[in-house]
């Protein structure tokens, strides 16, 4: 299997351009993400992502697809409620808020993955405070062991369906007001406060999912670059306190909170040198070209290692997908559509 590109990049349309075709064909290249403006249909986005494939079958397809605000695909698919409805019905009914985190993990990942999507990045770990405007009621909860109980109930959905979860956003994105997409957070507490409080559901659950996605956030306490920069968060305490093996996904490196760390391709290098294996660059096409043009032509770039190609490719789909139609005539879509209508009924979602 030939190496996977260290960049995942986005496109504007439902369809591919001629310079979109170029950049996926580039070495650099090893990902796309896809967003609510390349969605008109389910039919439609898979015979994107197909042309996609056909293009480069090594490219991860990726979206967001957590549920509540967050969700890309919508006419047509599973309206799936905001995580923190699992982590009110746990304060009531544990057991059955565990098995419904099952059933709709399967149930999103089968969505996803039936119109060529090798993964969604999902589930949210941060704590769910309502004060944080860009979490809120997309974490499960605000407490630790809840997030941990219901996550792992969550992604053993996700892995039913045969695809491997994303950990977002380490070191933790919840304790915080400020919104990385519009400034840079801030947080100014101590390691140990954060290791026994946000922290815990990523080091709980390292062994359960495949991909993780630091925050733009600055701990200055701890460390003065932001955690998607750092290579103390990514290297030290992810890697060799935490142990984690799997894939690092940068954030979006056009989001205000990745500003501090230079132009677009300053940005892609140091968060490939502090230990991502790949990084995001969405929304600026200008900043995606120069980012893709100087990691091919740069011989001192860095680019993606063996090791790094192997963790990504662990996270392409295994099976062919369907398409949504065949998907719904499907016994376990139905049961599993059956259960997602039951429980939005009993919440009165």
């Amino acid at each position: 299997m030939s190496s996977i590109g260290p960049v995942m990049l986005d496109v504007q349309g439902t369809e591919l351009t001629q310079e979109d075709i170029e950049i996926l064909n580039s070495p650099s290249c090893g990902g796309l993400i896809l967003f609510a403006r390349n969605f008109k249909s389910a039919q439609q986005v898979f015979e994107l992502t197909r042309h996609v494939k056909a293009i480069n079958s090594n490219v991860i397809i990726a979206v967001d697809q957590e549920g509540g605000r967050v969700q890309r695909f919508k006419h047509g698919f599973s309206e799936l409620p905001a995580l923190a409805n699992l982590g009110e019905l746990y304060q009531q009914d544990p057991q059955t808020a565990c098995q419904q985190a099952s059933y709709q993990g399967e149930l999103m990942a089968l969505e996803v993955q039936s119109v060529g999507c090798d993964i969604s990045f999902a589930p949210v770990l941060d704590l769910g405070n309502k004060f944080s405007r860009v979490i809120g009621d997309r974490g499960f909860s605000t407490e630790p062991d809840v997030v941990i109980a219901i996550a792992t109930a969550y992604i053993n959905g996700m892995q039913n369906a045969g695809m491997a979860a994303t950990a977002k956003h380490f070191p933790g994105h919840g304790s915080i007001e400020a919104d990385s997409h519009v400034e840079m957070p801030i947080d100014d507490r101590q390691l140990d406060e954060i290791m026994a409080t946000d922290l815990r559901p990523f080091e709980a659950l390292k062994d359960n999912y495949s991909a993780i996605m630091p925050a733009h956030i600055v701990f200055p306490k701890i460390d003065s670059e932001s955690a998607g920069f750092s290579t103390f968060w990514i290297k030290e305490v992810l890697r060799k306190r935490i142990g984690f093996q799997g894939a690092v996904f940068s954030d979006d490196l056009s989001m205000k909170g990745a500003e501090v760390a230079g132009d677009f391709i300053n940005r892609a290098e140091r968060a490939l040198k502090a230990g991502c294996d790949m990084v995001l660059v969405c929304n600026d096409r200008q900043a995606v070209v120069s980012v893709v043009d100087y990691l091919d032509a740069n011989p001192n770039a860095p680019v993606a290692s063996h090791e790094s190609s192997e963790r990504l490719a662990s996270l392409l789909m295994k099976q062919q997908p369907i398409g949504l139609t065949a998907l719904k005539q499907t016994e376990r879509w139905q049961f599993l559509n059956q259960e997602l209508i039951q429980f939005k009924q009993n919440r009165a979602i």
